[in-house]
Formats: structure tokens, sequence, C-alpha cells
């Protein structure tokens, strides 16, 4: 069977043998100073002013969504628009704010939102943020996107989960908006088993960011951001230590996390490099098969492929490369969660209903399967012969 991935992490001997004696020798296993070390190299590696490390991409997101409302910049019922072709947890979050959510249909040439589709939404609905996911590595023309939500003063946030170290010529994917986020969850780029993180140039989002991982209080602020909340609530050094100032939650990593995020990030860039090998070697197959759509990733300066999409021209031939996959022992997926609108808790909690076509389509003919380091040359050939017409 060739799975979605097969290790946890990339050199899994290695850095099992390091976190091994880590543990053995670390004096404490709560957040502390790896998680800090981590936070500082990957921002580095962003190239971003600020990161911050979260239990996971999901919690990342929503503590996004909370600090912004804290802040007075979203309000109850604000109009949040987000990629249709997204995960739960971009979603999610939206409705558990008391935001609306107002999906904006994907290109299927792209799987991404782009400019042209935004611009059409926003025609006849005003929304206050946009919330883009950058779809299994590849993304949309994210410049524009950006300049026309500053023309439009809309919040603009990147859910940068799928597609770490991906970019334009313009710039990285994720550091467009007002904040990102990114997951290390195990199949990811890089793994941390569970985590996420934030990237942000906006100390004041930041420092509140800060807040809203640690239940409300101030612990992991510096002394000067203290002494401004103790000071603006007349609150004495004593009281401090229990004092909650906005709405939070618990969403701390562990010092594990941060060592192994460590240990990955210094091989990020191989693995990054691995995937667009094993892509560019497969898509050689699929652009010559007329049954199947091209993704058109040309605007992309680094192309960083979570899996391998696969969109078909009609249903029926996505059953029969289905059957194929499946005959020969590769695992697959629906292209993530699909129709966001279909989703049971989506028909839950929200009303409004919007025509997505390009998505629909994408949903009715589309799968993927994995794409990870370790794939070996067979795994890669066999691929490659069910992608053959």
């Amino acid at each position: 069977m060739i799975p979605l991935m097969k290790n946890t992490f990339y050199k899994e001997e290695d850095v099992k043998k390091n976190l091994s004696k880590f543990i053995l020798e670390a004096p404490i296993l709560s957040m502390n100073s790896k998680c800090s070390e981590f936070e500082k190299s990957f921002a580095n590696y962003q190239q971003t002013p600020f990161a911050i490390l979260f239990n996971s991409g999901g919690s990342a997101n929503l503590a996004i969504l909370q600090a912004l409302k804290n802040l007075g910049k979203l309000k109850d019922g604000a109009k949040i628009g987000f990629s249709s072709l997204t995960w739960s947890t971009n979603v999610m979050p939206i409705i558990q704010m008391g935001f609306e959510p107002v999906p904006i249909d994907v290109n299927i040439n792209t799987l991404n939102v782009m400019s042209s589709s935004l611009k059409e939404r926003i025609k006849d609905v005003k929304i206050d943020a946009f919330f883009a996911t950058n779809v299994l590595g590849f993304l949309g023309d994210l410049n524009n996107i950006r300049d026309l939500c500053s023309e439009n003063d809309i919040l603009f946030i990147e859910d940068n989960c799928e597609s770490l170290g991906a970019s334009l010529p313009e710039g990285k994917s994720g550091n467009f908006g007002i904040a990102s986020s990114f997951s290390f969850y195990v199949a990811h780029h890089m793994s941390t088993i569970e985590g996420g993180i934030v990237c942000s140039n906006d100390p004041e989002l930041v420092e509140m960011l800060k807040i809203v991982r640690s239940n409300g209080w101030d612990r992991n602020l510096t002394e000067k951001q203290k002494k401004k909340w103790h000071s603006k609530y007349n609150i004495d050094n004593f009281f401090s230590k229990y004092s909650f100032y906005d709405l939070g939650f618990n969403l701390r990593p562990t010092e594990i996390t941060g060592f192994i995020g460590i240990q990955q990030l210094k091989y990020l860039d191989e693995i990054i490099e691995i995937r667009k090998t094993n892509y560019e070697y497969l898509n050689h197959t699929i652009i010559n098969n007329p049954d199947l759509y091209e993704i058109d990733h040309s605007h992309m300066s680094r192309l960083s492929p979570f899996a391998i999409p696969i969109i078909c021209k009609t249903k029926e031939k996505r059953d029969k490369y289905i059957a194929r996959f499946l005959e020969m022992g590769i695992e697959i997926r629906p292209i993530i969660a699909g129709n966001m609108q279909n989703q049971p808790f989506y028909k839950k909690y929200v009303s409004n209903y919007y025509n997505l076509s390009s998505t629909d389509l994408i949903a009715s003919q589309g799968f993927y399967f994995g794409n990870y380091p370790e794939m070996t040359e067979e795994e890669l050939n066999l691929c490659a012969k069910c992608l053959k017409k």
C-alpha cells in the first residue's frame, strides 16, 4: 500500500533519538524556552517579525479571530469571506465567534480564490474580512487580493496550513495579510505531531494573540506589556498572577512541540524540494492526459505541493481513476472538504447559500493522493502508471 504519509517526521530515527534524550534531560516540558526558540527560528525562516506557537493549526485560526474580536477589529455579526474549498478549522471559528461566513468560489485552474472572484463577491456582499486558504501548496494571486482588500477596508488573513514554503514573485505565502496560520500536523510539510503557528507583522495583534493563547492572562508578555495591563486595571503584582484581561483559551504548545519544530525546521527546504520534484515528475503524466485538468501555477515562483491533486474532466472519469488507484493500493482522499456549504455542521448553523460552481466541480470530479519525501521511485512510477489515460 502507498499511504498518504509514511513517517511522523522527516529523518525519523534521528529525530526520535534526539527527542528521547531531550525529554530525559529537560527540566520542564510545559511551554518554555524551546517554544520561544522555535518561534524566533520560524519567524526568521518565514521572513516575518513575529511568530506565535500554538498547539495546532486549527487553534491558530481560532486565536486569530478571537484576537481580532478582542481588539475590536471584528465585531459580532461581521461578515467573513472564506475560500469555499477549505478545511473545517478555517470556517468553524467564524461561526463560533458569532460572525457570518461568506464563501468565495475558487478557480478551477488554480484551486484557489483569485482576486477576480473576490471582486465579484464584494459587489453584492460587504465583507469585513477575507480568510483565504492557500490550497494544497498552490496559491491564488495573493498580491492582488491583498491590494483589493486594502482598497475596500477588508482585513486579509491567510490560512497557510497547507502551503508552507510556497511563494509568488511578490513574496512568501503567509506574508500578505495581517496574520497567517501554519500547521505542523503529521503529513504536513513539517511535523511536530500536533502544532501550529501564527505569523504577523502587527505588534498589537501579536500581544493579544499571546493573551488569547493563555486563558486571557499576561504570563507570556514582556515586562513592559505586563505593566501596561496592570496599570490599566489597577492590579498589583500579587493579583496579577491570576488576572485575566480578555477572552482566551488554553491553546499552548509544549516544549516537545518546540524541540521537534527546531529539529524539523532545518530540513524544511529539503523536504519541500523533494515534494516539488515528486509533483513535477507526476505532473508530466497529468498534463499529457486529456482526461485530467492541468493546475496552473505559472504565476508562482516556488511550488510547495502538499499532495497530488487530480481533477478529472467528468465524474465518470474520476470514478475510473479512483477505482484504479484503490486497486493498486494507493490511499486517496477527497479534495479537502469540498464545497463547505454541503458539510453537516455548516447546514446546521448557516442559512445563506451561494452558487460555487468551480468548487462543486472540484469536489465531484477530484481526489488527491500523498506526496512525501520518503516516496520511492517504484511508488512514483506506480502512481504515474495509474494516471495514464
